[in-house]
C-alpha cells in the first residue's frame, strides 16, 4: 500500500527548471535514500512532498501523518518545550478521543484506543526528555532564541522523531550529530516501522538503512532497488547505456545532416519522412553530462617530517577544563581525525592550532615552511555581499593555479560554477556551494597544513569523493573533525579521541576507538556488578555474624597474631584492587595492552574475592577476641 505518491512534480526557479516531472511512490514501511549532486533538487523535492513548499506542477498524495526535517528548520515558541509541542499533538488527540469514547459509553472504541495507549505509553513527556538527551539537544526549558544552528537542528530532529509519523522525511539528519548519536539514529531508523525518505551524505547510514535508492537526475527521479552499494553498480551500468545511446543519436544526426545538406533528393517529397526523422533526433533532449571537478591540494612541500609540535596544551574556560596536558607531534603525510561528543572541545582545539585561540597552558611549535588553512564548520571566510567571482579571486580577474595565471571565470568553471552563477551573491549560495567555493579558495592558498572542521556537512556524495581523493594524495598534513564514519575510515591515518575527563587519546583507527569504548563500558558494568555483589556479601556476612558468635571458641595465639596482621592484609588487597581498576579504566590499556585485558579482569576478580574472604575472617577473629 502506497503511503506517499508524488506524481509528475515540476519546479522552476527563474529560468532554471529544477524538477521536470519527478515521480515517486513510497510503500508502507519502505526506506528510501534520495541522492544526487548539490543543486539537483533533492531538498526541494523533499519539501514539496512534506508540504513545506508548493510545486509548479504535479500533485502529492499522502496516507497517514507526515513529519519532516528540512535543512533550515523553523522553531516556533519561546522554549524548546514550545517548539516540540506539535510532536505531541497526536498523543493529546488520542487521549482526548479515548476520554470522549468513555464518556459516550462506546466501550469498543475506548478499548481499541486503550490498546494504542498501552503500546505508546500514557505519559510521553519522559520519552521526549530522553529523546532530547539522546540527540544532544537542549532541555525543554531552554530558550529557542539562544540556540545555535546545530542545536536548532537537533531539536527539530527530536520533534520529527517524537511525532511518531506514518511517513518521515529527513534532510541531512546526521549534520551536527556526534558519531555515537549517529549510531543511535541509525539503529532507530532501522527499527522505525513507518515509511522513510532520507537525504544524507552518510554512506554507512545509506547502506545500512535504505531499502531503495532514488536519484534525482536532470530533474526526474530514477529508482534503483537494493542498497547503496547496489545503486553504485546499477547507476554506472545505466549511465554507460545512456552514453552509448547518446553517441549513437549524435552519430545519426551527423550522418543525416550531411545527407540533407548535399543531396538534392533530400528536398523532394519522397524524402520527407527521412527529414522528419532528423528533426525528431535533433529535438530529443540531450543526455546531461555529469558535472565534476578536480581538487589538487598538493603544494610540493619539501620540508622535514615534523610540521607541528604541541606540548602540554590545556584549555580552561572558567572552572571548566576542556582538555589538559595534550602532546602531539604531527608528521608530514598524516591525516588525523578528531572524535568526541559535542561540546567536548574539538573545535576549540582546532582554533588553538590555527592560532585563533590561546591555550591556557603549554606551547605550540610550527615548522617555518608550514602554511595553515582552516575550513570551519560555520563556513566563515566568505563575505556574504561578494559575488562568487569576487570571492574566488579576492577582487582580481586572475588567480595563480599550479604556478600559472588563469582567469577567475575559467577557474570557477572547474569547480562547477558556470558563468551565469558567478555573479550570484555568496549569501544566496547553498551550504554545499559555499563549501565548494571555500575548497577552491583553499586550493589557491597553497596551504600544507589543513584544519577541516566538519568538512562533509552539506556536501553531496560526488564532492565527498573528490575531497577524499584530494586528501589521499595531499603532500602536507591534515587534522579533520568529522563524524562521517566512511570519511574517517578511508582518509584518516589515526584518530584523536577527546575523553570525558579532558584527556585526549590517540588511536590507530576508528575501529580501535569503538573497541576501547566497548571495553570501557564492559569494565563499568563489571564494576557495578561487583559492587552489587559486594553489598550482597556484606549483608550475608552481617546476618551470619550472630551464628558465628554462637559457635565461638577460645582464641589461640595463632589467631591473635592473624588478627593483628589482618588490617595490613586488607590494606594490601584494597591497594591492589585500586591499582587494577585504574589500569582497566585507562583507555590506553585497550590500545596498547589489549591482549592483557582478559587476564587483568581475571586478576581483579580474584583480588576482590580475597578481600571478601579477608573481611569474613576479620569479623570471625574479632568475635573470638570479644568472646
Amino acid at each position: 500500500m502506497s503511503v506517499l505518491v508524488a506524481d509528475h512534480i515540476e519546479k522552476v526557479y527563474a529560468d532554471r527548471s529544477i524538477l521536470r516531472g519527478a515521480d515517486l511512490r513510497v510503500e508502507k514501511g519502505e526506506r528510501v535514500g534520495l541522492v544526487g549532486p548539490n543543486g539537483c533538487g533533492k531538498s526541494t523535492f523533499l519539501k514539496i512532498m512534506g508540504g513545506v513548499e508548493a510545486a509548479d506542477g504535479g500533485a502529492v498524495r499522502t496516507r497517514g501523518r507526515l513529519a519532516i526535517l528540512h535543512q533550515n528548520p523553523v522553531l516556533e515558541g519561546e522554549t524548546v518545550a514550545d517548539a516540540v509541542a506539535p510532536a505531541l499533538a497526536w498523543h493529546k488527540d488520542l487521549m482526548g478521543r479515548y476520554q470522549a469514547a468513555l464518556e459516550s459509553g462506546d466501550m469498543v472504541a475506548a478499548g481499541k484506543m486503550q490498546d494504542q495507549l498501552d503500546t505508546v505509553g500514557w505519559e510521553v513527556g519522559h520519552k521526549l526528555d530522553a529523546l532530547l538527551h539522546q540527540l544532544g539537544a537542549p532541555p525543554r526549558d531552554a530558550k529557542v532564541a539562544g540556540l545555535s544552528g546545530g542545536e536548532r537542528r537537533r531539536v527539530a530532529l527530536a520533534r520529527a522523531l517524537m511525532d511518531a509519523p506514518d511517513i518521515l522525511l529527513l534532510d541531512e539528519p546526521t549534520n551536527h550529530l556526534d558519531a555515537e548519536t549517529i549510531d543511535w539514529l541509525q539503529d532507530w531508523l532501522l527499527n522505525y516501522g513507518g515509511a522513510l525518505v532520507v537525504v544524507t551524505h552518510d554512506r554507512y547510514l545509506l547502506e545500512a538503512v535504505a531499502t531503495r535508492i532514488v536519484e534525482i537526475d536532470d530533474g526526474v527521479a530514477i529508482s534503483y532497488d537494493g542498497s547503496y552499494a547496489d545503486f553504485l553498480i546499477e547507476r554506472a551500468e545505466r549511465r554507460a547505456a545512456l552514453q552509448r545511446a547518446e553517441d549513437s543519436r549524435l552519430a545519426m544526426i551527423r550522418h543525416e545532416a550531411e545527407w540533407a545538406s548535399r543531396s538534392p533528393a533530400a528536398r523532394s517529397t519522397k524524402q520527407k519522412a527521412r527529414l522528419e526523422r532528423l528533426d525528431e533526433l535533433q529535438a530529443q533532449r540531450p543526455l546531461k553530462q555529469e558535472e565534476t571537478f578536480a581538487l589538487n591540494l598538493k603544494t610540493g612541500l619539501k620540508t622535514g617530517q615534523t610540521l607541528l609540535e604541541m606540548h602540554g596544551i590545556s584549555k580552561r574556560f572558567g572552572d571548566r577544563t576542556l582538555f589538559r596536558s595534550f602532546d602531539l607531534s604531527l608528521l608530514r603525510g598524516e591525516r588525523i581525525g578528531v572524535l568526541g561528543p559535542n561540546g567536548a572541545g574539538k573545535s576549540t582545539l582546532m582554533n588553538i592550532i590555527a592560532g585563533r585561540l590561546e591555550p591556557s597552558s603549554g606551547h605550540i611549535t610550527v615548522s617555518p615552511k608550514v602554511k595553515v588553512a582552516m575550513l570551519d564548520q560555520h563556513r566563515t571566510g566568505l563575505k556574504l555581499t561578494d559575488t562568487v567571482f569576487d570571492a574566488a579571486g579576492d577582487g582580481n580577474d586572475q588567480v595563480k593555479v599550479g604556478g600559472e595565471w588563469v582567469h577567475v571565470a575559467g577557474f570557477l568553471k572547474r569547480f562547477m560554477f558556470p558563468s551565469h552563477h558567478q555573479d550570484q551573491l555568496v549569501s544566496l549560495l547553498s551550504g554545499g556551494e559555499r563549501a565548494r567555493l571555500l575548497l577552491a579558495r583553499m586550493m589557491l592558498q597553497g596551504a600544507n597544513l589543513l584544519l577541516l572542521d566538519e568538512p562533509t556537512n552539506d556536501l553531496d556524495l560526488m564532492t565527498l569523493r573528490v575531497l577524499e581523493e584530494a586528501l589521499l594524495t595531499f603532500d602536507g598534513s591534515a587534522i579533520i573533525i568529522t563524524h562521517d564514519r566512511a570519511f574517517l575510515d578511508r582518509v584518516c591515518t589515526s584518530i584523536l579521541k577527546v575523553e570525558e575527563d579532558g584527556t585526549i587519546m590517540r588511536y590507530e583507527s576508528r575501529l580501535q576507538v569503538r573497541e576501547a569504548e566497548a571495553a570501557q563500558a564492559a569494565a563499568k558494568r563489571a564494576a557495578a556488578a561487583a559492587e552489587k555483589g559486594e553489598s550482597e556479601k556484606k549483608a550475608a556476612h552481617k546476618a551470619a555474624k550472630a551464628e558465628k558468635r554462637a559457635n565461638q571458641k577460645r582464641m589461640s595465639y595463632k589467631d591473635k597474631k592473624e588478627l593483628e596482621a589482618m588490617p595490613g592484609r586488607i590494606e594490601e588487597l584494597e591497594q591492589a584492587i585500586e591499582d587494577l581498576e585504574g589500569v582497566l579504566a585507562d583507555p590506553a590499556t585497550y590500545r596498547d595492552r589489549a591482549d592483557e585485558v582478559a587476564d587483568l579482569n581475571k586478576a581483579l576478580a580474584g583480588k576482590q574475592d580475597e578481600l571478601a574472604a579477608a573481611y569474613d575472617r576479620w569479623e570471625e577473629l574479632e568475635a573470638l577476641a570479644e568472646g
